[in-house]
């Protein structure tokens, strides 16, 4: 019997309907990104109810932050996995996902049918703005906390040089910073700021055959739809094009959706042409108004690929598809790593070179969200920007005359709300959203 299994038939835990109700709650109040999402957990899990004591919650935060994925939903899948099982980490993941896909499902459909609409059209000019501030806002408090030595400061600038000016795939700019950070921890782990007293933790008993039930479980439910739709409708369809990107990405899901954004960017703006510059900025701006993780931003952009290539389908039997297997896919990726990893989850924390390799590819995540950030900035601020190549060589040609006014002074007013008055970030974009419809209907 494993440990969450013994947990489970403990007379202390709360009975499966509790478990049900608390993590639906959690799913529906889960505002404020993975910072308020995890301070809401805590005061429900460990302050009021008491399920999960300090150092296991602690613990389970450390597991999430080690693995690709939204660190938030993994601990609440961690959490429900020590209260019942498999079953119970089931449960609490797709809950605490559940009601943000909704939302984010019903404001995907009223921006497709709603773009045109003035109303729309200046609530979505608003939240540009607030979009901008808060990965501004994100970029600091990242950079804040990973840049700690000169070598991780390098190699965030040789992360943001390679994705930027070079467009490096963001996957192999991972790869490449995991390697430097494997191999800098063997001969000088304080050049990565590593402490002296990582030491190797005994493993769990029968962890082999935990992880391969997970593993064996997990890939077919999570590749099930993909193959199903790649039978019936073919490897060109947009549907297996979603499904087979967005499951990239779930394996190199490093650093959250602000690190995503860049690799997505490149491809369904750039490569795919699902949608532009804008819309992409767009959804970043709805996702930020919905419960839930933030990568749920990824349901956006596969819903807007299904409904601008239907066929077969209807546009908005299409998008729906679109959207559920985007969500689908990125989802139960997340949840195969908890259960496929969390036997393994102290021997990973006491691997010197392990955390250097973890702490090389979250520098390198500093470097691609600066990326980001200049592409957000560029494309909201300027009117027409271009892309450029000679070579390998690639940058954004724009022209500093054509500054919007109107949108610069909506970003001054956002970092004001941000970093002065420290509004919280759906109050940012509520507020932005209503200054964009008065910027666009009376000025």
């Amino acid at each position: 019997m494993t440990t969450a299994e013994q947990a489970a038939t403990s007379n202390d835990n709360p009975t499966f309907p509790d478990v049900l109700r608390t993590f639906f709650k959690i799913g529906c109040l889960g505002f404020g990104g993975p910072a308020g999402q995890i301070a809401l957990m805590h005061r429900i899990l460990v302050d009021e109810k008491k399920w999960i004591d300090e150092p296991r919650f602690l613990h389970a935060l450390n597991v999430c932050m080690l693995l690709p994925g939204p660190e938030a939903q993994q601990l609440a899948t961690y959490s429900g996995w020590t209260l019942h099982g498999a079953r119970g980490g089931l449960a609490a993941g797709i809950l605490f996902v559940l009601p943000g896909a909704l939302v984010m499902l019903a404001l995907s459909l009223v921006y497709a049918f709603g773009q045109g609409v003035p109303l729309i059209d200046g609530a979505l000019f608003g939240i540009k703005a607030a979009v901008l501030v808060i990965v501004v806002e994100a970029l600091i408090r990242i950079g804040r906390r990973a840049l700690k030595t000169s070598v991780l400061i390098a190699i965030a600038a040789a992360a943001f040089i390679g994705i930027f000016f070079l467009a490096v795939p963001f996957p192999l700019i991972v790869i490449g910073a995991g390697a430097i950070g494997y191999g800098v921890a063997r001969s000088a782990p304080a050049m990565l700021a590593l402490g002296a007293n990582i030491t190797d933790a005994p493993p769990v008993p029968g962890r082999w055959k935990q992880a391969a039930y997970a593993i064996v479980i997990g890939l077919v439910a999570w590749w099930a739809p993909v193959v199903l739709a790649l039978v019936t409708l073919g490897k060109s369809h947009v549907l297996v094009e979603i499904g087979t990107f967005f499951s990239k990405l779930a394996t190199v899901s490093f650093g959250g959706a602000y690190a995503l954004l860049a690799y997505m960017a490149q491809e369904a703006v750039d490569r795919q042409g699902w949608m532009t510059a804008a819309e992409m900025v767009d959804g970043l701006g709805l996702a930020e108004t919905t419960p839930g993780p933030l990568i749920l931003v990824t349901q956006f952009v596969g819903f807007l690929a299904g409904y601008r290539d239907a066929a077969p389908f209807s546009p908005v039997t299409a998008g729906v598809v679109a959207a559920a297997m985007t969500t689908w896919v990125t989802f139960s990726a997340s949840m195969l790593w908890i259960f496929a990893g969390a036997p393994f989850v102290e021997q990973i924390r006491s691997n010197r070179m392990l955390s250097g390799a973890l702490a090389a590819i979250t520098a390198a995540v500093v470097g691609v969200i600066l990326n980001l950030t200049v592409w957000f900035a560029l494309h909201v601020l300027f009117v027409h920007v271009t892309e450029q190549r000679a070579g390998f060589l690639r940058w954004y040609a724009f022209d500093p005359l054509a500054l919007d006014m109107k949108a610069a002074a909506l970003a001054v007013i956002a970092a004001l709300l941000a970093f002065r008055f420290h509004r919280g970030l759906v109050e940012i974009v509520v507020i932005m959203a209503a200054l964009g419809i008065a910027a666009r209907m009376v000025l």
